[in-house]
């Protein structure tokens, strides 16, 4: 029984005890130098599960996408990408700080370009106007409740992308859900991009990192950036360890958030003032709204009423908006605390 249910974040997760074990017995080298053993052997595991020629372990999802995105483009062309994406909302402008590339985001209905909508953003050859560099997708997506994409999407964004001479980066921060919820092979979803990052830290239940993979030039280039943006990093098969269990033993088990996900969303949207999409609760992300009379002051009291309640009661739950929360199942979140969880949103929205 867990004292705290924590739904704020899958990236929440604590190690297992194999994953403490395999670190404490880790075989290490310099990775810099490339003679970390265990960090190779993840990277390796990485390229093969998703069907790439190379793997590169770096200390997070942001890095993972800003090291793609500076290795892909050059200075003074656009990205591509969804509105509500990661890398356009949630990665501190790196892209054009770093990258000095422009954004142009489109607005998606679910959160997934359509083929049309590539075509309709990519350049035309003009003095005044930035070429295209990249196009990103972002599978599952967090802003729109963990929705998932299927490998058939990505190809047919892919295939215009690269009739246009653009490479297709995938965002796949999430992509085992995605994989563990549309009953596909990781490598279906990476088949036709040309770079893809996964997290071992979310979900995976790793406590840090994620790996970049593609094409063997592809990573030689990334290679560099990482140790550019001082991603560099030395014994990490310590770390790296974790994650080879994280993706030899946790993916399946991804079915039980998923289940808990759906179990919380029908709970809370049965519940006066509260609103779920559940076509939209796919993997374990669930987004509902607030609403007390229409009113949006009264709407962000409720809001903060119910996070404020909710701690009280042991349960850490996130407003991503004035008017809504997002709750992330995973690991160290079981049934008892999802039931826990409805209860408590009951009690606060019981005087509503």
């Amino acid at each position: 029984m867990h004292d705290i249910v924590d739904l704020r974040s899958d990236t929440l997760t604590l190690p297992t005890p194999e994953m403490r074990e395999a670190m404490a017995r880790a075989d290490v080298g310099d990775d810099v130098w490339e003679e970390d053993p265990t960090v190779k052997r993840l990277e390796a595991l990485a390229a093969e599960r998703l069907g790439k020629e190379a793997g590169l372990f770096v200390a997070s999802g942001t890095m993972g996408n800003l090291v793609s995105v500076v290795s892909h483009t050059h200075a003074g062309q656009e990205v591509v990408l969804d509105l509500d994406s990661h890398i356009f909302n949630y990665e501190v402008a790196g892209a054009a700080v770093i990258g000095n590339v422009q954004m142009r985001p489109v607005k998606t209905a679910r959160g997934f370009l359509t083929p049309d909508q590539v075509r309709g953003a990519l350049r035309p050859a003009n003095i005044h106007i930035p070429p295209t560099g990249l196009v990103c997708v972002e599978n599952t997506h967090n802003r729109h409740g963990g929705t998932c994409c299927t490998p058939e999407e990505i190809s047919a964004i892919a295939a215009v992308a690269h009739g246009a001479s653009v490479p297709l980066h995938l965002d796949g921060a999430r992509l085992f859900n995605a994989a563990v919820a549309l009953k596909r092979p990781a490598r279906e979803f990476a088949r036709d991009v040309d770079s893809v990052t996964f997290c071992v830290s979310k979900g995976l239940a790793a406590p840090v990192g994620s790996v970049i993979c593609g094409s063997a030039e592809f990573i030689a280039r990334a290679r560099r950036v990482r140790k550019m943006l001082g991603g560099g990093m030395r014994q990490a098969g310590i770390i790296a360890a974790a994650g080879i269990v994280a993706l030899e033993r946790m993916v399946d088990r991804l079915a039980e958030d998923h289940a808990n996900a759906r179990a919380l969303a029908e709970g809370l949207g049965r519940l006066p003032g509260l609103s779920v999409d559940l076509a939209s609760v796919q993997t374990n992300i669930v987004i509902f709204g607030v609403e007390r009379a229409g009113d949006p002051a009264a709407s962000g009291a409720a809001t903060a009423e119910l996070v404020a309640g909710c701690a009280a009661r042991k349960v850490k739950i996130h407003a991503i908006g004035p008017a809504s929360i997002r709750c992330v199942t995973h690991k160290d979140v079981d049934a008892e605390d999802i039931a826990r969880t409805r209860d408590a949103f009951a009690e606060i929205t019981r005087k509503w």
